[in-house]
């Protein structure tokens, strides 16, 4: 614990401005991270074939939607889990440790009321809805409800293992992190290996074995944080006032991470009423590459979220805000960066990979990454938010603004637009909502919307039509082939880094790019 008083003393006596020690930890933990996520991605991708060709289109459908009701009881982990650091970020930044004790014990404990709560609902409401309100194959129903119990226990396993995790961003340890999840991420590569020498129900073996990796994961976050994190070996410690301070920060995290769910799972089950299984499995493959390219820019923040909770509690507004314009850029350069070659050769790319793509795949893919890059530019601005501690406003209004997703997507199906309306819907709330919360931050932080606009905005808007027009030139004047993705990779990569370099980037930034370009060549 000496050895992070120290760390914390070295941020406080420099916090009138963004330290050089600061940039590098951040750097060092987004390249962990950055790599994290390749490798993950790369097995993701993969895993998603050999498990489709394995299951088949339907039961793949069947999966995703099955494995999704319990999905949508994921987001009080995930509103848990962002409370808990943002807690731990500030009491941190604060140099505060006995309070960083008291508020993982206390959060703990929430936990696991929260873990009981969420079996109580799975096991009557959701049961209630698989067995009832499914749309699903007659002969698959048995499979249905196995996969439901095994998903349910897969996410109350990693449910009360959220805290520790927190603990380990909190502490900006990002290569635990880093190394665990590609453990994850190698478990699930040889369960689909596995997979296809079950000559039983694979779907049934495929829910089990992932519940598996899950107990493995949850176990080694567990293990690593007791040994390396004084607080997690703390004893039970009650504090009335503390667990109603938690629970009313994580009841309005809770209703803006319930959002989420709405704008994907929830939609999932609607477009399962209102179409085949193989329309939810082309959703399902939208939404794997989405997760793929979106935790580039999930990287990014994760690595940079406790250096502006830690910036706020510390009272450096100037140093947070410097944070959160350099973020903002990086995060959607980041997305950016791979989306776009993805967006242009998404018809290739989708035959490449699965062969025979789904019907309506390559468009679903299309619309779900421009959403997310449009939502990249806003992980910066929600840390932000989470800093303050009041954050009723924010998700009251942001998150009632998502929250139309369903009710419109419903509409638009009910009135008999296609599919892809639900894209269309969730991409014009999307941006819609980020405008909505720049207002928002201006009445909880000093932070000024037209300075925003200006240095960040903008200069991402126009970066991101001018990037685009050399690698679509590429992609128009080539045959489909593996040359011509090569080459839209190439050029796209080239084209967003030059453009970014030269429109978007502040003086300071370029300076200090050219700095460590110069540090790097010579040595």
């Amino acid at each position: 614990m000496k050895f992070t008083q120290k760390k914390l003393h070295a941020l406080s006596s420099n916090s009138s401005s963004p330290t050089r020690v600061t940039t590098k930890r951040i750097a060092r933990n987004t390249l962990m991270l950055y790599f994290r996520q390749i490798l993950i991605m790369l097995v993701s991708l993969y895993t998603v074939r050999v498990v489709l060709h394995t299951l088949g289109t339907v039961d793949y459908g069947i999966y995703n939607v099955v494995a999704g009701i319990v999905t949508m009881f994921s987001f009080l982990s995930g509103a848990m889990a962002t409370g808990s650091q943002r807690y731990f970020s500030y009491n941190l930044g604060r140099g505060d440790f006995e309070q960083l004790k008291k508020t993982f014990s206390v959060s703990l404990a929430i936990y696991f009321i929260l873990a009981l709560c969420t079996i109580a609902v799975a096991e009557t409401v959701g049961l209630w809805f698989v067995n009832n309100k499914l749309v699903l194959p007659v002969e698959r129903i048995h499979a249905a409800r196995w996969l439901y119990q095994l998903s349910v226990f897969s996410f109350v396993c990693t449910m009360i293992t959220s805290p520790f995790m927190a603990a380990i961003i909190a502490h900006e340890d990002m290569d635990i992190y880093a190394y665990v999840s590609i453990l994850e991420a190698g478990l699930k590569l040889g369960i689909a290996f596995l997979l296809p020498l079950f000559a039983e129900d694979k779907l049934i073996f495929y829910g089990l074995l992932l519940a598996l990796a899950v107990v493995i994961t949850t176990t080694v976050y567990r293990t690593i944080c007791r040994r390396k994190y004084e607080e997690c070996r703390t004893k039970f410690y009650w504090d009335r006032n503390l667990f109603c301070e938690l629970l009313s920060y994580t009841g309005w995290n809770v209703f803006g991470a319930s959002v989420g769910i709405f704008k994907s799972q929830a939609v999932n089950i609607l477009l399962n009423q209102y179409f085949n299984p193989i329309v939810v499995a082309a959703r399902a493959i939208a939404s794997q590459v989405n997760s793929a390219v979106n935790s580039f820019a999930q990287g990014f923040s994760t690595a940079v979220r406790p250096q502006i909770i830690k910036n706020y509690a510390a009272g450096d507004i100037n140093g947070m805000t410097f944070l959160v314009y350099r973020s903002c850029k990086a995060t959607f350069f980041l997305m950016y960066v791979f989306a776009l070659p993805l967006i242009i050769e998404m018809q290739y790319v989708l035959t490449l990979w699965l062969k025979n793509p789904p019907n309506y795949a390559v468009i679903f893919t299309q619309l779900t990454l421009f959403d997310v890059v449009i939502d990249s530019v806003n992980y910066p601005l929600m840390t932000t938010a989470q800093a303050t501690g009041k954050i009723k406003l924010y998700q009251g209004v942001v998150g009632g603004i998502l929250l139309l997703n369903l009710p419109l997507s419903f509409m638009a199906l009910a009135n008999g637009f296609g599919p892809t309306s639900v894209f269309i819907v969730a991409i014009l709330l999307t941006f819609v909502a980020f405008m909505v919360r720049l207002l928002v931050l201006k009445r909880l932080v000093l932070f000024s919307v037209l300075k925003f606009l200006e240095q960040v905005f903008v200069p991402l808007v126009v970066v991101a039509i001018i990037s685009a027009l050399l690698p679509m030139y590429v992609h128009n004047l080539m045959a489909v082939g593996f040359i011509r993705l090569i080459l839209v990779c190439v050029t796209s990569v080239c084209s967003v880094g030059f453009f970014a370099f030269f429109v978007a980037l502040s003086k300071p930034e370029k300076q200090y790019i050219r700095t460590i370009l110069r540090s790097k060549i010579g040595k």
